[in-house]
């Protein structure tokens, strides 16, 4: 019996160091996952980009007209001599990387999952003069807000990384690549993209117009509850307004918002290379809204919108409020505070969505991994009918000024 006990206690330690120290069991290689996340890479951007672009539209089609060129009045100078100076930062070959035609389709090689190889100069590779310049280009086109709002989500994902075992060879806060397309102009048509996991920034910029989507924004956690960025949290804002906007309809009008009660999986329809998603309108139109409750959708929008900066943002809040009774409201998910959601906001201008997702990099902290929860979130904007990564004017500034 004794002779038994030995063994069972023997067989309970090496059992608890198994589960314990797991890096003793076999991993596979850094170079074989590589490979891995090369393969699953190409075999995205084969799917996504095997369509010439359109945009995002209803079963109608592209609805042309709603975006013409013109003056808005707000100088994009700034971030016109920010480009420069963040290209003069970088060496011959790292300008060479990051550099890209305006029509070139590195527009729409995006994605906000982590394993996505990417283009461009990234700031692992950036000294502390480059960064600053890279940061002074992200100055000069956001907002206060949308820079706090990119650089916290770039600091959670250092959190997520400390969260896994410190891996950050998936995961961190320098994980992020800038490229530049066309050549920064006061005339001719350029922009530049921020890609990395859960922030992707498509700036378009042609004279003193902007268009700034695709825009993702998100992260897992979305509140950092120890570590180097303890206390740092996204989208509060944007969750607890969109349950108010909900809260603010009536039954009936709830009854029409609501597509379902059940949220059991990921809802986001147009994350990335989804650029030619037909997307009927659904929920409830603001049509139907009394004031005070258009009020509150127009200011849910802006939350969004103003992560541009002040000038164009308030431009494109204009545009919005011109289509504000063609705006539609729909909601997946319960009606309970603190409960799990998705919504949309969907105008022929703009597309907004917010998604609490399923967990990913923290699945193997919770109890059933098989449910959404508040602290995976994606919010995606984007522009419908033809015009994100300012497609539709560039398409207007070849018909008008025709290049070889």
């Amino acid at each position: 019996m004794r002779s038994a006990g030995k063994i069972r206690l023997l067989l309970i330690s090496i059992f608890a160091l198994l589960v314990t120290v797991p890096l003793l069991l076999p991993q596979p290689p850094a170079s074989s996952r590589a490979q891995q996340f090369r393969q699953r890479s190409e075999q995205a951007e084969r799917e996504g980009l095997a369509e010439p672009f359109k945009g995002i539209a209803t079963k109608d089609g592209v609805v042309t007209g709603l975006f013409p060129m013109r003056s808005t009045g707000v100088s994009t100078e700034p971030v016109r001599k920010a480009a420069e100076n963040f290209l003069a930062s970088l060496t011959d070959a790292q300008r060479t990387k990051a550099q890209f035609a305006i029509d070139d389709p590195e527009w729409r090689k995006w994605m906000n999952q982590h394993f996505y190889v990417r283009q461009g100069v990234g700031f692992e590779e950036m000294n502390g003069l480059q960064r600053d310049a890279a940061f002074g280009l992200m100055r000069a086109a956001l907002s206060a807000k949308g820079l706090k709002l990119t650089r916290d989500s770039m600091k959670l994902n250092e959190t997520l990384g400390e969260l896994n075992n410190n891996d950050f060879e998936q995961y961190g806060e320098w994980k992020y690549w800038i490229t530049v397309m066309g050549k920064p102009s006061k005339t001719e048509p350029w922009g530049w993209q921020l890609d990395g996991h859960h922030v992707v920034i498509n700036y378009f910029v042609l004279g003193d117009q902007v268009v700034m989507t695709p825009h993702f924004a998100g992260s897992e956690p979305v509140i950092a509850t120890s570590g180097k960025y303890k206390g740092t949290s996204i989208l509060q804002d944007e969750q607890t307004q969109g349950f108010a906007m909900l809260s603010a309809l009536d039954d009936g009008q709830r009854k029409k918002a609501i597509l379902t009660l059940s949220k059991t999986g990921n809802n986001s329809l147009t994350e990335a290379f989804k650029d030619n998603v037909v997307l009927d309108y659904a929920g409830i139109a603001a049509a139907d809204f009394s004031t005070a409750q258009k009020t509150r959708l127009a200011k849910l929008i802006e939350l969004y919108v103003s992560n541009m900066d002040d000038g164009h943002a308030k431009v494109k809040m204009d545009e919005v409020r011109k289509h504000l009774n063609q705006t539609f409201f729909a909601w997946i998910g319960g009606t309970e505070p603190g409960g799990v959601f998705y919504y949309r906001i969907h105008s022929p201008v703009i597309l907004i969505e917010f998604d609490h997702q399923l967990p990913v990099g923290m699945r193997h902290l919770m109890k059933d991994p098989k449910v959404p929860f508040r602290e995976h979130v994606h919010v995606v904007v984007r522009t419908p009918n033809g015009n994100d990564y300012g497609k539709d004017l560039l398409r207007q500034h070849y018909a008008k000024h025709p290049h070889s």
